[in-house]
């Protein structure tokens, strides 16, 4: 039978990190394919902008374990720099608001309580991360806040035995030009089409029958790698339903991790009185899990790069425009006083919770329920194919788990299709 627009050997739903690695393997093989996208743009929760001048990432913004992470040869070869300075995420620089000797005592804190949880024994059930803290140490309250930068969400609500197994090898490097403009250069070529949601996939047939917003597909197989949270709200609906990927996805939340970037007025750019170091670091209120995360100067431009997670963000969220900037020039009055933050400008900010095609930032998985992650990617009847970084055991969180589940779910089409011809 002649194929017609609509017919595909695979259908890949997201045009994300997850996606365009899929769409990129499936490439080599002699398979008819198509990504589509709900967004009018491809990169999925990375997304480059450039303001001021200047490439911003809304996005995922750092390589994580970058020494093994695919996508730093993948933008080295699409022409793009990468920055190898080591971020200062855990320093705080010039003192202010967090003194010397607090600092080494919130770092050994800190890594005390990583140790903890690296010797967790969940033999006996898995618990919330928050058991590990030491009920008596002066430093919870930011070690919280830690886990809100990097998980979206605060120490009770992670799964200990899901978040020991994050595999990261502390190397963290960024794309100059722009990590999400770098997922987006990856996807060039590839066949997408944007705007173009998905409300049901029905795999009741001998073909899966994709409904869009721009009519309907047909495909002997599908990849699946749109955020958890729409699965379990049911932004599409499968048919036969599939309880079990719903109950997966709910039990994989994505947290909340939201930008905001800051101009320094001209002229000194602030970098005279004080002296603010490119590439430095500040905790807002190092004494409270509701504080920011900035980062001075990042690669040397007059920024300041604010960082919230957890119920913070979502609070701030729910301020509506301006709530980022209100807060962040708060803390750094707070710090710096009040000639400095008359200097500072919102330049841009995120909202990923209202995001409607994500609602939230990444993943972390409820105690008690780190199988999820493999209950989600596991096939359905070697037709549905799931990958995403909620999919990923050891990568979640990051553009480098979510490119390694796309690849392994191209893989497994590939690997159907071949069983089917043997």
């Amino acid at each position: 039978m002649t194929k017609t627009p609509g017919d595909f050997d695979v259908v890949v739903i997201g045009a994300g990190a997850a996606g365009l690695a899929a769409g990129r393997r499936l490439a080599t093989e002699a398979l008819s394919f198509i990504i589509i996208e709900a967004r009018e743009r491809i990169g999925g929760r990375g997304l480059t902008r450039t303001l001021n001048g200047f490439p911003l990432d809304l996005g995922c913004g750092w390589l994580h374990s970058a020494d093994r992470n695919p996508w730093v040869a993948i933008a080295e070869s699409l022409g793009l720099s990468i920055d190898r300075s080591a971020p200062a995420w855990t320093r705080q620089s010039l003192d202010r608001g967090f003194r010397r000797q607090d600092q080494a005592a919130f770092a050994a804190a800190s890594q005390a309580f990583h140790a903890r949880l690296e010797g967790a024994d969940v033999s006996a059930g898995d618990f919330p991360a928050a058991r590990l803290l030491d009920p008596e140490g002066d430093w919870n309250a930011l070690i919280n806040a830690e886990s809100a930068f990097m998980n979206g969400a605060e120490l009770d609500r992670v799964s200990t035995q899901d978040w020991k197994r994050y595999a990261d090898s502390g190397v963290n490097w960024r794309v100059a030009e722009g990590f999400g403009a770098a997922i987006k250069a990856y996807g060039a070529g590839l066949p997408v089409r944007t705007g173009c949601a998905v409300t049901l996939i029905d795999h009741e047939g001998a073909n899966i029958r994709i409904e869009t917003a721009q009519g309907r597909l047909s495909a002997n197989a599908v990849i699946l790698t749109i955020p958890t949270n729409l699965i379990a709200a049911q932004a599409i609906v499968f048919k036969p339903a599939l309880p079990e990927k719903l109950r997966a996805a709910d039990m994989l939340p994505l947290g909340l991790a939201d930008k905001l970037v800051m101009t320094i007025d001209e002229p000194g750019l602030a970098i005279d009185e004080p002296r603010l170091p490119k590439g430095g670091h500040l905790f807002g209120d190092p004494k409270t899990t509701a504080t920011g995360s900035y980062h001075l100067r990042p690669f040397g431009r007059p920024l300041i790069e604010g960082f919230f997670g957890g119920e913070l963000a979502r609070d701030l969220e729910r301020s509506g425009p301006g709530g980022f900037f209100d807060f962040a020039r708060g803390e750094l009055r707070h710090l710096f006083g009040g000639a400095f933050a008359a200097r500072l400008a919102p330049l841009s900010e995120t909202a990923w919770g209202r995001d409607p095609f994500s609602r939230g930032s990444y993943s972390y998985a409820r105690p008690g329920h780190s199988e999820a992650r493999s209950s989600l990617a596991a096939p359905v009847d070697g037709r549905l194919f799931f990958a995403g970084e909620a999919c990923s055991r050891h990568g979640f969180s990051t553009a480098h788990g979510a490119y390694a589940s796309g690849v392994a779910a191209a893989e497994g089409v590939v690997a159907e299709r071949r069983k089917s011809r043997a």
